[in-house]
């Protein structure tokens, strides 16, 4: 496990200098263009400032801005007790220092993801879409896959990544809106103008170069932070098939999540979109998409190397698997993590085996969605339960079944 880390920490060390020289070379262009030839180095300046200003926000802060973002509310154990005791479990068997904080959030499309700087500040957050969809088993499953990527430490590269690729976009969106506002008030005719000495000439050149390198260089961050998003995901499948042993309850999760027919989430963005279990951007012909530009693996990819995993669920079988749906002879996971010791595959639960009607579950995801967002809850004697919402001002609420008189400032009374 701990070499497992240890390629996974050098690859995004690696993909974070990438990104770096592309938002540097970005800074330096755009320098000479409003600064003059000797402007590169203001630009690389301003540049690196942005850069290190974000950083330092992503690093105190960055996790919380996400799950502000998605719009995720903390919970306790009161409210969904059942993930509550999946997570322990599962934060028992990755031998994780510290409970992750829970998370949800008020959306009915099926989804998660795991956030935060360290394995002892990690959150993960679920959809009430989600909750209400999967049953015990594969419930686990995906509360495994994001424990895995607390323990492979890609979290924070996830937060940090996601604040570089934030300045690229910024930067390039700046100085292109810029240059329209330039051009738009004729302010641009300098570049034109020719010179005596042939220097109007070198100034369109590099004000050409400028614009193609703002244009290009969010596009190659794009495809630097998707590639090595696709890879995490794998290795993420990989650690929870090992953590559950049971390889079907991730593949049966992904499958409902992957089909279901809810709308899009409403508050993700393709800066956060890599943090979740399923890509959550939902769009016509996406499946038709080059994986070049995607920021998941493909589902049905991800779900057939889990299902073909046989005799065991550790790593070396899911390299077995990988390479056979795949016909690729390359591996995702490190060699040196084959060493462990094998891990045989468990049957699945009994109560997973007993599945409840969609209806009951749909049910449940409306229950969890009002009691998130505060709603109070109320038994009347007759057996009626009252859903009251959280701005409902009055003292006293009736039954409508009964016309009893409920109390509820004091709903014992």
């Amino acid at each position: 496990m701990w070499e497992l880390i240890r390629v996974n920490k050098r690859n995004s060390v690696i993909l974070m200098v990438l990104m770096t020289l592309v938002l540097l070379v970005l800074g330096y262009f755009i320098g000479v263009v409003f600064f003059g030839p000797n402007g590169g180095v203001f630009g690389l300046l301003i540049a690196s400032g942005i850069a290190v200003i974000l950083m330092l926000i992503s690093l105190s802060s960055g996790d919380q801005i996400l799950l502000a973002a998605s719009k995720a509310k903390r919970v306790t154990h009161d409210i969904h007790p059942q993930l509550f005791n999946v997570v322990e479990e599962m934060r028992i068997a990755s031998s994780l220092p510290v409970m992750p904080k829970i998370y949800i959030i008020n959306d009915p499309a099926p989804n998660a993801f795991a956030t935060g700087r360290s394995p002892q500040s990690a959150s993960v957050a679920v959809t009430a879409g989600l909750l209400g969809r999967l049953n015990r088993d594969e419930l686990q499953g995906v509360i495994a896959h994001e424990i895995s990527h607390i323990l492979h430490r890609d979290i924070l590269f996830v937060t940090v990544a996601g604040i570089m690729l934030g300045s690229i976009v910024l930067l390039s969106q700046v100085f292109l809106r810029g240059m329209f506002f330039s051009s738009m008030t004729g302010s641009q005719r300098r570049y034109s103008a020719g010179g005596r000495g042939g220097g109007g000439q070198a100034q369109l050149v590099m004000l050409i170069i400028a614009i193609a390198v703002a244009i290009l260089a969010p596009i190659m961050a794009y495809l630097l932070y998707f590639a090595l998003s696709r890879r995490r995901e794998y290795l993420a499948d990989a650690g929870a098939a090992r953590l559950t042993r049971y390889p079907d309850g991730l593949a049966s999760a992904l499958e409902k999540i992957s089909n279901d027919p809810s709308p899009q989430l409403s508050s993700v963005n393709k800066v956060t979109a890599p943090m979740y279990i399923v890509n959550p951007l939902k769009k016509k012909g996406q499946r038709k998409l080059s994986n070049l530009t995607s920021t998941h693996p493909p589902i049905s990819e991800r779900i057939s190397i889990l299902r073909n995993m046989s005799g065991g669920a550790g790593f070396k079988d899911y390299s077995a698997s990988y390479q056979k749906s795949t016909g690729s002879k390359r591996t995702v996971v490190p060699a040196s993590a084959f060493t462990q010791d094998k891990i045989e595959q468990r049957q699945a639960s009994i109560g997973a085996k007993r599945q409840e009607k969609v209806e009951r579950q749909l049910h449940q995801v409306g229950d969890i969605m009002r009691k998130v967002n505060g709603f109070l809850f109320l038994t009347c004697v007759c057996g009626l339960k009252l859903k009251v919402p959280p701005n409902y001002k009055k003292d006293k609420i009736k039954c409508p079944r009964c016309k009893r008189i409920l109390d509820i400032k004091n709903p014992q009374g």
